[in-house]
């Protein structure tokens, strides 16, 4: 025999199970707007042809982006 205390308790589970589902839902449907859809792959071979690029070169651009960590 139920008592008058757990039919609310039930109900309120079953909101809380309700807006979890949506909750899930909501999630799902801001992932697939985030999501790329169709967008066109940049390819970068062949971009720097003909380039030499020495040791003095490399040197250069690890001082340039490793200066503020003392690499």
């Amino acid at each position: 025999m139920k008592t008058i205390e757990e039919t609310p308790n039930i109900d309120i589970l079953k909101k809380i199970g309700t807006i979890e589902k949506e909750i899930v839902d909501l999630k799902l449907s801001v992932l697939k707007k985030l999501a790329p859809a169709g967008k066109k792959v940049v390819k970068l071979k062949g971009i720097l042809k003909g380039v030499q690029i020495t040791d003095s070169d490399i040197c250069s651009a690890k001082k340039s982006l490793y200066s503020k960590i003392g690499i």
